[in-house]
């Protein structure tokens, strides 16, 4: 049987704070952006609400990509380690990389909130604005919206996170973690049905019972990393 490391002990603890940091940002937002709600309501409506939250909701969006972002090397650190990179390497390789690039895509679709639309939002309320100006800046806000937002942020993000979650479960399930395992397998489904919604979206249909999935997904992968981390603190059984 193997003993606990320190770097295993430091690990355990960075997942658990990890699992806690991340849901701040998304709290942040429910409260003062009516986050996710505000996502199905017309352009200018969005805008309007963009703007009169300011800088405290501009810094919480800065502060969710971020932490999509600490995901990269987050990821890396929790799926290589040296007993999985000499039992299995491929899993250990394959779930890195998707964590990493699941991280990423997060937090290029997030940063839009951030550098692109308060733009958007400061030319629609311009008073000097025409009305035509104000139709254009609602048309990029959509576009800008399905594409960084729905197809890169949530779609490819998500699936990427849930394929992550899968191949560490399966990691787990055989270092005999076989609860965290399965915590794992029926979170990596959930995010990964969730991702339905933008693709029922753009089949005209509705996607609201996918969302349900999609918050489902994401309350089971904070309890996933915490599971996780809980169990780093006890040494793994080959």
């Amino acid at each position: 049987m193997s003993t606990l490391t320190k770097p295993q002990s430091a690990l355990a603890f960075a997942t658990i704070a990890y699992a806690i940091a991340f849901n701040l940002p998304y709290a942040n937002l429910t409260r003062i952006f009516e986050y996710p709600g505000i996502l199905r309501e017309p352009a200018g409506a969005v805008m309007t609400l963009f703007a009169e939250r300011g800088a405290e909701l501009i810094l919480t969006w800065h502060g969710f990509a971020l932490a999509g972002l600490l995901l990269v090397p987050f990821a890396v650190a929790l799926a290589i380690t040296p007993p999985r990179l000499a039992q299995r390497p491929a899993l250990a390789i394959g779930a890195a990389i998707a964590g990493a690039l699941a991280g990423l895509a997060q937090a290029l679709g997030l940063w839009r909130w951030v550098f692109v639309v308060p733009e958007l939002a400061g030319t629609y309320l311009n008073g000097a604005t025409t009305e035509a100006g104000r139709i254009a800046a609602e048309q990029a806000f959509t576009v800008l919206n399905l594409y960084g937002g729905v197809a890169a942020g949530e779609h490819m993000g998500q699936l990427l996170t849930a394929l992550f979650v899968a191949l560490m479960s399966i990691l787990q399930h055989g270092e005999r973690r076989r609860i965290t395992a399965y915590m794992g397998f029926v979170t990596a489904g959930a995010i990964a049905i969730g991702t339905t919604e933008g693709l029922a979206i753009a089949l005209g249909q509705s996607g609201e019972l996918f969302s349900i999935f999609t918050i489902a997904g994401f309350l089971g992968l904070t309890a996933w990393l915490i599971a996780t981390g809980v169990t780093l603190l006890r040494p793994a059984h080959a």
